[in-house]
C-alpha cells in the first residue's frame, strides 16, 4: 500500500476511534420526556438532533393541540423518526392513568386523564393495570417497529408499594426522576420563568440524575421547550456531563436487556 494511502487509512482509523471514544458516555445524565400536547414536539426533536442527544420518551395517548392524540396516526411519523434516530421508548400508561389510593391488597383507586373514561375514578385490578401499561408499549411498537423498554412511568410519579409490586410481577420496572431532574416545565411561568428554571437546573443536576420534562404543557404560558432545552444541554455538556437513554442506566439493566 503506498505511503499516502497508509497515512490516510491511519488518520481515518484514528478519527473513528476518537469518535467511538467520544460516543462512550462516562458521566451520564438521563433526559426523559413524558407526552404532552405535542405543540413543541417538532422543536424538541430539532434540538435533540442538532445536539446529538438521545433520550427516553414515556408515552401515553394524551390529547394534542393538533391531530388525534399523541399516539394517534397524525403523530405516528414523528415517533417513527425518533426511533430511526436511536431514541428509546417506554410506557406512560395508555390513557394517562393516575393512581389515587390503595383500595385493597390487590386493587387501587385509579383515574384516567385521557381516553373514554377521562376523569372517572374506579377500582382497578392488577390485571387491568398491567394491560394498561402494555397497551402503550404495544402501540409504540406498532408505530415505530421498535420494541419499547420494559419500563413505565406512572403519571405524576404517583404510585404505591403494592402498585409497583404488581407492575414488577407483570414485567415492568418503574422510573421516577431525581429531585434536581424535575425541570419545572409544568410550573407556572409567572412564578418560575424559564431563566430561573435553567439556572436552577444547571446548578443542581449531577452525574447519574434522571431528568424529566414534557412534550408540551397546556397550563404553561411561556413554553419551557425549546427555550430552556438547548442551553440546558449545552450547559450540562460544558460541565463534562453527557446524555444516555435509560437502556444504559445501571439501575434498570435487568429491565432493558
Amino acid at each position: 500500500m503506498p505511503s499516502v494511502f497508509k497515512r490516510a487509512f491511519f488518520i481515518s482509523t484514528l478519527a473513528g476511534l476518537c469518535l467511538e471514544a467520544f460516543a462512550l458516555c462516562s458521566k451520564p445524565v438521563y433526559l426523559t420526556f413524558d407526552t404532552g400536547h405535542m405543540g413543541v414536539a417538532p422543536l424538541i426533536a430539532d434540538v435533540l438532533k442538532r445536539q446529538q442527544v438521545k433520550v427516553t420518551f414515556f408515552a401515553a395517548n394524551e390529547p394534542t393541540q393538533e391531530g388525534d392524540g399523541t399516539l394517534g396516526e397524525h403523530w405516528a411519523p414523528w415517533w417513527r423518526a425518533r426511533a430511526d434516530e436511536g431514541h428509546a421508548f417506554a410506557s406512560h400508561t395508555f390513557d394517562h392513568v393516575y393512581w389515587q389510593a390503595d383500595h385493597s391488597p390487590e386493587g387501587w383507586k385509579m383515574k384516567p386523564s385521557a381516553g373514554p373514561n377521562k376523569g372517572i375514578s374506579s377500582i382497578w385490578t392488577p390485571k387491568q393495570y398491567c394491560a394498561e401499561i402494555q397497551r402503550a408499549n404495544s402501540r409504540l411498537q406498532e408505530i415505530t417497529g421498535k420494541k419499547p423498554l420494559s419500563l413505565f412511568r406512572a403519571p405524576g410519579g404517583k404510585t404505591s408499594p403494592s402498585l409497583l409490586a404488581a407492575a414488577k410481577q407483570c414485567g415492568f420496572g418503574h422510573v421516577g426522576w431525581a429531585d434536581a431532574g424535575f425541570l419545572g416545565d409544568e410550573l407556572s411561568s409567572e412564578k418560575f420563568p424559564n431563566a430561573k428554571l435553567l439556572q436552577n437546573a444547571l446548578r443542581k443536576i449531577k452525574e447519574g440524575d434522571i431528568l424529566m420534562a414534557h412534550l408540551g404543557i397546556w397550563s404553561r404560558k411561556d413554553p419551557w421547550a425549546p427555550a430552556v432545552l438547548e442551553p440546558l444541554i449545552e450547559g450540562l455538556k460544558s460541565k463534562g456531563l453527557c446524555f444516555a437513554t435509560l437502556q444504559e442506566h445501571p439501575q434498570f439493566a435487568a429491565w432493558t436487556r
